[in-house]
């Protein structure tokens, strides 16, 4: 098993308010976080609010990402 190794980030789930999930804040999030050095994104945990997300918005985030 290979072990994360570096500094990770446990991404939040950006929405708008309408309540669906933010797909253009969601890759300026992850892009600001490439671009200053983080080595892992964590995506679709608790912090990303995977209880209150559908299969398929949990399917987008992974492409975006």
């Amino acid at each position: 098993m290979q072990k994360f190794i570096g500094t990770g980030v446990a991404l939040v789930t950006p929405f708008k308010e309408d309540t669906s999930v933010d797909f253009d804040a969601l890759r300026r999030l992850v892009e600001f976080n490439i671009e200053n050095g983080i080595d892992y994104l964590v995506i679709n945990g608790t912090t990303g609010e995977s209880a209150t997300i559908t299969s398929d918005e949990k399917k987008e985030i992974i492409k975006v990402i």
